[in-house]
């Protein structure tokens, strides 16, 4: 650098818009474990890790790829080419990176378009799969090429952090327990339908009868949609259990405005309804026998206290058998999952920050266990009801989410259950807060007193 204090070092290209890239905090987060910066001559340079590495850039129809091959201590040597998207295809690309010596190779993961490549290259290399929000190039450089070029750079010097991606049979666990609860929202909003139709035909059966879809709400259903009229003692006859007490009121429920139109828009849902049902059955058997074989780790996550088996079964094939080795620690598996706070900090003042966006199906099974555990006399309710009280219900779900999700952390690390311990957490932190609050007041105003605790 001159005596002119303006001038910019002279950074070679690709270090100056490594320096200046959106990635560059990110970057700064891992040097001291994927690479060293070291000035020389005024020059900063990047110290390369990888002797042969290659980037992707997948799209819909064509994936570039740029293989940078040679000696750390030198400047690689750069080969691209393009290809398609095809099974036939996407072989070649195997064949050219097996005749470059390539074995390690990192992609964007551009919504599902990289799978096709990862399930034909996932045998033969190491595959990277990289966020595409953590190396984005500097703006006014976005071409394929140049984006391949850039992955590529950026992975021979050891700066992409891979994202998790599962062992197939998990992968293909988790498309079943997704469509799962896809399904499950369909038959919801079904239900939703039919009570909504019952409404504009004056009938008002939710007002006496909690489920309408059990036994008896079934059965009056049914009764409506083939157009009976019901008398008192046939609807006597039908209902089940303590709904008998109430058979009077639901003579008057069912004295309503019922059409022709009613009853055929009723049956439709109805029988969408009973298919979904049928599907989410058959699904619950398919998700039954790909998890037989981690049964044991399944109930292990069924211990802890507001998981029951079908939300055990979800959150298994979110997270896969192998937590520990993917995730370092247990901040490393909150902050994937997307439950730890956000940081938000400049000169030295911490400011209101959005916890980060995570895997939404682990987040939601978390979250719906936290209010399982709202009422509940473990430490998991006790936990949630001390957040509540001072940063209200929504921020008490997330971080009692975040206390579960590291509970099974050190869980599937040990290959324990979850067992209930007396863990002192805070109950009675605010009534001492108030209690020294007053004391403080008192000594102000110039006064000693002697506090004594009272018997139960």
């Amino acid at each position: 650098m001159g005596d002119n204090p303006y001038e910019k070092p002279s950074y070679c290209a690709f270090e100056y818009r490594l320096l200046q890239s959106p990635i560059s905090a990110c970057i700064k987060l891992h040097l001291s474990r994927a690479h060293d910066l070291y000035q020389s001559n005024g020059v900063i340079r990047m110290d390369a890790v990888r002797g042969c590495c290659a980037g992707l850039d997948v799209h819909q129809a064509t994936v570039v790829a740029c293989v940078l091959k040679g000696p750390l201590e030198q400047k690689p040597k750069c080969f691209i080419r393009t290809f398609g998207t095809t099974t036939r295809e996407l072989l070649e690309l195997q064949d050219w990176l097996h005749q470059h010596e390539c074995k390690e190779v990192v992609m964007e993961s551009t919504g599902v378009l990289w799978k096709p490549v990862w399930n034909i290259l996932e045998g033969t290399c190491q595959l990277v799969l990289a966020n595409a929000k953590r190396v984005k190039n500097m703006p006014g450089r976005k071409t394929d090429t140049q984006d391949a070029h850039w992955l590529a750079q950026l992975h021979r010097c050891g700066l992409i952090e891979a994202s998790m991606v599962p062992e197939q049979d998990i992968r293909d666990l988790r498309d079943l327990t997704r469509y799962r609860v896809k399904m499950v929202r369909a038959l919801t909003s079904e239900k939703n339908r039919i009570h909504k139709i019952l409404q504009d035909a004056n009938i008002k059966l939710t007002t006496y009868i909690s489920d309408l879809y059990g036994v008896s709400g079934r059965a009056l259903l049914q009764k409506i949609m083939d157009g009976e009229v019901l008398e008192e003692a046939e609807i006597r006859s039908i209902v089940k259990s303590q709904i008998k007490k109430k058979v009077p009121q639901l003579v008057d429920a069912l004295n309503g405005k019922l059409r022709r139109h009613h009853r055929e828009m009723i049956s439709e849902h109805w029988e969408h309804l009973a298919y979904l049902e049928k599907k989410i059955a058959r699904l619950e058997e398919k998700i039954d026998k790909s998890v037989e074989g981690y049964r044991e780790l399944v109930d292990q996550i069924d211990s802890v206290p507001g998981i029951e088996h079908t939300s055990a079964v979800t959150i298994f094939a979110e997270i896969g058998p192998y937590v520990e080795q993917m995730f370092p620690t247990e901040a490393q598996f909150a902050s994937w999952a997307g439950l730890c706070p956000g940081n938000n900090e400049s000169a030295g003042k911490r400011k209101k920050a959005k916890t980060m966006q995570g895997n939404k199906q682990l987040k939601a099974a978390l979250c719906q266990v936290a209010w399982a555990n709202s009422r509940s006399k473990n430490r998991i309710g006790q936990f949630f009801r001390r957040i509540r009280k001072r940063r209200g219900e929504k921020k008490a779900s997330v971080a009692t989410a975040h206390l579960v999700i590291r509970l099974l952390y050190a869980m599937m690390r040990e290959q324990t259950e979850y067992k209930e311990i007396d863990v002192p957490l805070g109950e009675g932190t605010s009534h001492q807060k108030t209690l020294e609050y007053y004391l403080q007041q008192i000594r102000q105003l110039g006064y000693n007193i002697q506090v004594n605790e009272t018997s139960a």
